[in-house]
C-alpha cells in the first residue's frame, strides 16, 4: 500500500483528502499540533476502512516535525505522497496596513519554513526511488492579491513560486511537486472540501499540470 502524509490535517479539507485518497488504497498519517482532535479523524477514518495513525507535531517546531516523519517511517516505510495544508487561526492574519515585520515573519515560518521542514524529512528518499508526489494547498492569496490577508499573501506567494521551482527541477526524476490555490470561502459541511479532494487527486494521478485556482464555477 501506499502512504500519504497529511500536515495540518484537520477536520475539514485536510479529512477530505485523507477520505479520498484512502479510498483509493493509501495508508493515511495525519499530522497536527491537537492530539485529541487527530485521534477522532483516525477513529473516523478507520470507520470508514481507511488504515490511519496520528503524528502530533507543531509545524513552527523543526525537532517536532523531523520526531513526526521519522514515527511515520517506522510504521509504514516509504511516504508516498505528502500534502502540506496548515491553515494559521485567523487572529495570526494582518491586512496590509498592519503588516508588521513580527506577523511576516510569523506567517514566513508557519508556511514556508513548515513546509521546507517537511520537505526534507521526505524528498530525499522519494529522489533515491525517482517516485513521489509533494502536493501544497493554500489560499487564493498566493495567486491574486488580497488585501486582508497581507502578511498570509506575502507567505504563500513566496511558497507558491517554490512550488513552481520544484515541479520544474523534479520534473525528470520521477517527483511530481503541485500546488492547489483555493479562491473560495469553504463553508463547513458544504461539499467542497470533497470536490477539491477530487481535483487533488487527478493532478496527483495525471501530473499534466503544476497548478490549479480553486474558483466557484470549478466546484
Amino acid at each position: 500500500m501506499k502512504t500519504i502524509a497529511i500536515v495540518g490535517a484537520g477536520a475539514g479539507l485536510g479529512m477530505s483528502i485523507a477520505k479520498k485518497f484512502g479510498q483509493n488504497g493509501f495508508r493515511v498519517a495525519l499530522i497536527a499540533r491537537n492530539e485529541d482532535k487527530l485521534n477522532q479523524l483516525v477513529i473516523e477514518l478507520e470507520q470508514l476502512g481507511i488504515e490511519a495513525a496520528s503524528f502530533q507535531a507543531d509545524i513552527l517546531n523543526k525537532e517536532q516535525i523531523e520526531m513526526a516523519f521519522a514515527a511515520i517511517k517506522e510504521k509504514y516505510g516509504f511516504i508516498d505522497v505528502l500534502e502540506y495544508s496548515p491553515t494559521p487561526s485567523f487572529d495570526t492574519v494582518a491586512p496590509t496596513l498592519d503588516v508588521t515585520e513580527e506577523n511576516a515573519l510569523y506567517q514566513f515560518q508557519y508556511n514556508v519554513l513548515g513546509a521546507l521542514s517537511s520537505i526534507k524529512q521526505v524528498l530525499p528518499d522519494m529522489l533515491d526511488k525517482q517516485s513521489g508526489a509533494l502536493l501544497f494547498t493554500t489560499g487564493g492569496a498566493s495567486v491574486h492579491p488580497v488585501p486582508m490577508m497581507g502578511n498570509v499573501g506575502i507567505a504563500i506567494s513566496g511558497l507558491r513560486n517554490y512550488i513552481f521551482n520544484l515541479n520544474g527541477e523534479l520534473a525528470d526524476k520521477g517527483v511530481y511537486a503541485g500546488h492547489l490555490s483555493i479562491g473560495i470561502w469553504m463553508q463547513p459541511n458544504s461539499g467542497v472540501q470533497d470536490k477539491i479532494a477530487d481535483i487533488w487527486y487527478d493532478m496527483y494521478t495525471k501530473r499534466d499540470r503544476v497548478e490549479e485556482f480553486i474558483t466557484e464555477d470549478k466546484v
